[in-house]
């Protein structure tokens, strides 16, 4: 793989406001979060995507929030391996609910070309994930794991008897139009302008 250049022009504004878009405190957040759950410390003199880059930190995330979910990462430090765990994270994080448009790309973590993107797809995992039993305090299941992201609305499914369905259907919305409140009164289409 080459290393990239320095950008410039167009492609040097658009990596400018894709850097201009990363928090450090989330990212903190983000790494604390995994800590926890895996159990394990990762290298304080690292950044933030280098230590996430080799895939094998996510791929035990994973593990650990759903057993059997991937097969032990390569520890190899080939590109390819890299990705490839990197690849395993996300298939297995669609499979437990995460969006495919919440996720993040490979190159996105292993380029470091969107931090920010990486780490809003940490967050969609954060967010399926305190719709699971080892979040919810009630449960048999429950591991105390922190939650991280924002929690999903659930359905509020309502039931209307027939008499509300029918005065309902009486009303016309503002949506649908109305000639209540607008007229056509001093329009005269077809008639000269009056310049003086």
């Amino acid at each position: 793989m080459a290393n990239k250049g320095f950008a410039y022009g167009l492609s040097a504004a658009v990596a400018a406001k894709i850097e201009s878009k990363r928090d450090a405190d989330t990212e903190a957040k983000c790494l604390e979060w995994i800590e926890t759950i895996i159990g394990e410390k990762c290298d304080p003199a690292l950044k933030y995507e280098e230590n996430l880059k080799d895939g094998i930190i996510l791929c035990k995330l994973m593990k650990t929030i759903k057993p059997k979910s991937i097969k032990d990462p390569s520890k190899s430090a080939m590109p390819f391996k890299q990705m490839e765990n990197i690849t395993k994270f996300l298939t297995a994080a669609t499979k437990y609910g995460v969006l495919v448009s919440d996720l993040f790309q490979t190159v996105d973590l292993y380029q470091a070309s969107n931090i920010p993107a990486v780490t809003q797809g940490i967050l969609a995992l954060g967010s399926v994930c305190q719709d699971k039993p080892e979040w919810d305090e009630n449960s048999a299941d429950y591991k105390g794991w922190p939650k991280i992201g924002a929690s999903r609305a659930n359905t509020n499914k309502r039931e209307f008897d027939a008499e509300t369905i029918a005065e309902g259907k009486k009303i016309i919305g503002f949506q649908s139009g109305t000639n209540k409140l607008a007229s056509q009164s001093g329009q005269n289409f077809g008639g000269r302008r009056q310049v003086s």
